[in-house]
């Protein structure tokens, strides 16, 4: 498993910026051209202009919900609201529908999510027979890890999701070498095996996805001879980030540039501190400029051990919308955002909401270098100024506040 999946992983980390820049303004032309909506949301960039990670962290963030209601408000003329590259026939090859619907056209690439990097990494080699349990009904998840598998040369059991009876019988009988799935369903499969006796000793490694897969899990399959590794990857952008033998946090994949910015904003953090993932995509297909995962990480400083050299995450550390209904009124993290910014000396700020029942109370904490008079003063104006409620603030000296990527800490007793 020492062997890396192609020599782009072991590029010098400044050659590899170098490219991904030199690459960036030609996506973003090619963004303008051919989807109507970044032609519309980058009204006015000089694309060649944009060839850097400073000129990028200039161009708007694009979220979840407004792909949802870009998608809503035109339906009947494009389900994808402006933002697909490619329109049905042969440069178009599925539909699929997330929750909201939000829907994603599938190009024609081989490999299209580029998955056979991150499975690559887990273990699987040509003729290896994965058994493939991620959902075959409309979203992509199964397709993801299936084109991913085919791109290495393996061939895929589609087993999808439930059945978990025939599911094993097939497992025993095919003698598969690799899973491709969610972790909660496979400890299921091995649990039910030892009830059954079904023999699934064939199952030695695999690469999992869609849900948390904590330290705990893994080494439970480990204990079991399974050397199982997780995927960071979205039915919009496909693969962001593969966990490596290393088991040190997730390497990032090399045709995404991948922001880590303060939620609720579009400006990157320092690295190591934790924010939201915002990820522009070198799919010409559905070419997604600076789309906002909503998922928390952090830079972790280094390179990983197997000799693959970009830069690596901590995997998925919760939920960047914190959005919080406060006496009967929703308070955004773009306001706390929009707070901090009217003061220079505001370094972090985080809005601590607390109370029982309907007995709400917030502070807002600021990190400071400095503190002239009034500014507490001002700050409370400010407060009431962006969100129509009256707060506390609470000044604090820098490194106090915890590296958790929380704007909104609701502090609540629901009891």
């Amino acid at each position: 498993m020492s062997k890396l999946y192609d020599a782009l992983e072991a590029r010098a980390p400044a050659a590899r910026e170098a490219a991904l820049m030199a690459a960036l303004p030609g996506q973003i032309a090619h963004a303008q051209a051919h989807s109507p909506a970044f032609a519309e949301l980058l009204q006015g960039v000089k694309a060649s202009t944009v060839d850097s990670r400073e000129a990028l962290a200039r161009l708007p963030v694009i979220r979840k919900h407004e792909l949802l209601e870009r998608q809503a408000a035109r339906r009947a003329q494009d389900p994808f609201g402006g933002f697909s590259a490619v329109v049905r026939g042969p440069r178009m090859r599925r539909i699929y529908a997330s929750p909201g619907p939000i829907y994603e056209p599938e190009g024609a690439a081989a490999d299209y999510w580029r998955a056979a990097r991150a499975l690559f990494a887990a273990g699987l080699r040509g003729g290896d027979l994965a058994h493939n349990a991620f959902s075959y009904h409309m979203t992509p998840g199964a397709f993801i890890m299936e084109s991913g598998a085919l791109a290495l040369g393996c061939t895929v059991f589609p087993a999808g999701t439930g059945q978990t009876e025939q599911q094993l019988q097939a497992i025993a009988e095919l003698r598969p070498e690799a899973y491709m799935g969610t972790p909660s369903f496979l400890r299921i499969l091995v649990e039910k095996a030892t009830e059954t006796g079904h023999d699934i000793s064939s199952l030695r490694k695999g690469l999992v996805g869609g849900e948390a897969f904590p330290p705990s899990l893994r080494d439970w399959f480990s204990e079991r001879g399974m050397a199982i590794y997780q995927s960071y990857a979205t039915a919009d952008l496909g693969l962001i980030a593969y966990e490596t033998e290393s088991r040190e946090g997730l390497v990032l994949d090399e045709h995404v540039i991948v922001e880590i910015v303060r939620p609720g904003t579009g400006d990157p953090v320092a690295e190591g501190e934790v924010g939201e993932m915002v990820v522009t995509t070198l799919n010409p297909d559905y070419p997604l400029v600076r789309f906002g995962t909503g998922d928390l990480s952090a830079v972790l400083s280094g390179t990983c051990p197997t000799g693959r050299t970009n830069t690596r995450i901590k995997g998925w550390m919760g939920r960047a919308d914190q959005t919080t209904k406060i006496k009967g009124m929703f308070v955004h993290p773009s306001q706390v955002a929009d707070i901090a910014r009217r003061f220079p000396e505001i370094l972090k700020a985080r809005l601590v909401v607390s109370g029982e029942m309907a007995n709400d109370a917030m502070t807002l904490q600021v990190e400071t270098t400095s503190a002239p008079q009034g500014l507490d003063a001002r700050i409370g104006e400010a407060i009431r100024d962006v969100t129509k409620l009256r707060g506390e603030v609470q000044l604090l000296s820098p490194g106090t506040l915890p590296n958790d990527g929380k704007v909104i800490e609701d502090a609540r007793s629901y009891k």
